[in-house]
């Protein structure tokens, strides 16, 4: 990249030094854990990976110096953007290049795809130099195709060994990861010398458990989501009107909307897995943001925000229900494909759907049935980010405020506006957090690398404390897995982590809201990402790792 086309923040950002956890910072022993065995489903998911299932978790401590050999890795951004892939990357080369400066590094292009056809480059230090702690995936692009059938993985055998590629570290998200899985046991079963090792990427949080405390990403992305929430709550503030609808990505979480509600403050926070515990209807949801329109405008405010996860009409029964219907309905569906017309289309799908389903899709508005039925994803999902469920809430409680207004009970105006943030978010620089978050995962997977290991995900873990006492490892990702409905089939997959109505973030949000839902300025504001100045700036934690972290110590929460 010429120095000319560089930001004046992209050049000062290029002299960071990302930390690194103290285990990682000179020679290193491995210490194995407890054997492990997968989340849910073991006996088919032990019958479906029998060289990998039961593989103890590891952990880096200090050690003695050692000689490694030279060795050649391939690395590849999978799926889509996140803040701090670039530093992932950094990490592993200068991990390979630490652990013996004649290993290489090759680059496959345009995600998984170009491990398939072959297509790559050689990373060299001067590439690397260019990208250090900077956001995007384009110094080698990423890319949605799944590794998912023996032609592939043989293609992808074939460029390694014509490269002398010994390991490949897929850095992704879950499903990046589950494929990940699925390449190791199969290298493994052909016994092709070619380890597998995966990376925790996801600005959506859906990616943790027990050993993976956060997704790389998350951190930056719920940061400029909540500056941008902030922004509009300062304006609806100074401006005294319009009620402000979010929809926050999140493919089937709700972890940005919990995450940004906490630093922001909104009016109204709707988080999916709450709707789907309580068995709320759409209406249901409706009125809980209708109460706060009203309570407010009798108080004399006539705007405010709400925040609607991205993934929210799946978690409400019959809406769940019509969607897993239309998506076993519209898988492979040859017929329907051939229909041209809108109204062809959707008296087709009458005609096919249960009657209670039919009903329910009868019953929304036009557009958003229209968005329904629009092409699935890889895995015969509906693609949520492309239903506009902000706008929906809108005009459904637009009808019922009308309806109080006839009643006597409303008074106020209502005016809104819809905003969906999703895009702003997944090539911001890193935060701190997630630069050296993501220097560290890189370069611990180049020691599981050198250690030989395959069938795992780099594992940074007590990441809510200062980098020189993260511990560093590595987690089976077969001990990650459950089976689920694919495309109208049982399939082997990296289990999401849906918010925790247990856990202490979401206890806090509860606790908080109807303090935020009524006649109150309550917002919170917090500003952009800081990369100089006071460290209670620069390397605050998201809410939900420190709340997490005090509930994990048993410490009394502040909720604020």
């Amino acid at each position: 990249m010429e120095e000319n086309k560089k930001s004046p923040l992209q050049i000062a950002r290029a002299s960071y030094e990302p930390k690194l956890p103290t285990a990682l910072k000179g020679s290193v022993a491995i210490k194995e854990g407890e054997k492990t065995e997968s989340i849910e489903n073991q006996k088919e998911i032990k019958e479906l990976f029998p060289i990998t299932y039961g593989m103890p978790t590891v952990e880096f401590v200090e050690g003695s110096t050692k000689a490694y050999p030279a060795i050649n890795v391939g690395v590849i951004l999978s799926g889509g953007q996140a803040p701090g892939g670039h530093n992932v990357i950094s990490g592993l080369f200068d991990g390979l290049k630490k652990i013996n400066p004649n290993s290489h590094l090759y680059g496959f292009l345009g995600g998984p795809s170009g491990l398939i056809n072959h297509t790559y480059e050689e990373l060299t230090a001067d590439i690397i130099a260019s990208y250090r702690n900077t956001g995007g995936f384009d110094i080698i692009g990423s890319g949605r195709t799944k590794l998912e059938d023996t032609e592939q993985f043989d293609k992808a055998a074939e460029i390694c060994i014509k490269l002398g590629i010994k390991a490949i570290v897929i850095i992704g998200g879950d499903d990046s990861n589950t494929n990940a899985c699925v390449l190791a046991e199969y290298f493994a079963m052909k016994k092709y010398g070619i380890q597998v090792i995966g990376c925790p990427k996801t600005i959506d949080g859906d990616l943790k458990n027990d050993l993976i405390e956060i997704s790389f990403g998350f951190d930056t992305a719920s940061k400029v989501y909540s500056e941008l929430i902030g922004n509009i709550q300062r304006d609806a503030n100074s401006a005294k009107k319009y009620w402000h609808f979010i929809r926050l990505m999140g493919r089937s979480a709700s972890h940005i909307t919990l995450e940004c509600a906490l630093q922001t403050h909104p009016n109204v926070c709707i988080i999916s897995e709450e709707v789907a515990a309580k068995k709320q209807r759409l209406s249901d949801v409706v009125n809980v943001i209708v109460k706060s329109i009203v309570t407010r405008a009798n108080g004399g405010y006539n705007f405010g925000s709400v925040l609607v996860p991205e993934g929210l009409l799946e978690f409400i029964p019959d809406m769940k229900a019509l969607i897993a219907e239309l998506n076993d309905l519209l898988a492979d569906n040859t017929e329907f494909k051939m229909l041209k017309a809108d109204d062809e289309k959707y008296a087709y799908i009458l005609n096919k759907l249960s009657p209670d389903n039919a009903s329910v899709f009868e019953s929304l508005p036009v557009f958003i049935a229209k968005q329904l039925t629009m092409d699935r994803d890889a895995h015969g999902n509906v693609q949520v980010s492309l239903i506009e469920t902000e706008k929906m809430l809108i005009e459904m409680v637009k009808k019922r405020l009308n309806e109080l207004k006839e009643d006597g009970v409303y008074k106020g105006k209502f005016s809104a506006l819809s905003h969906f943030f999703g895009y702003e978010g997944r090539c911001a620089f890193p935060s701190n957090f997630d630069a050296d978050y993501c220097y560290s995962l890189g370069y611990n997977a180049s020691l599981l690398v050198a250690e030989g290991k395959t069938g795992y995900m780099s594992a940074i873990r007590n990441t809510y404390y200062p980098s020189e006492e993260w511990i560093a490892g590595g987690v089976p990702l077969v001990s990650m897995m459950n089976m689920e409905r694919r495309n109208g089939k049982e399939v082997p997959v990296i289990k999401k982590a849906l918010v925790d109505l247990d856990a202490a973030a979401f206890k806090c949000l509860e606790s908080l809201r109807p303090t935020w839902s009524g006649p109150n300025d309550t917002y919170a504001y917090p500003g952009p990402i800081q990369f100089f100045g006071p460290s209670e700036v620069c390397d605050r934690r998201v809410r939900t790792l420190f709340l997490e972290t005090e509930a994990r110590h048993e410490k009394e929460l502040i909720c604020k």
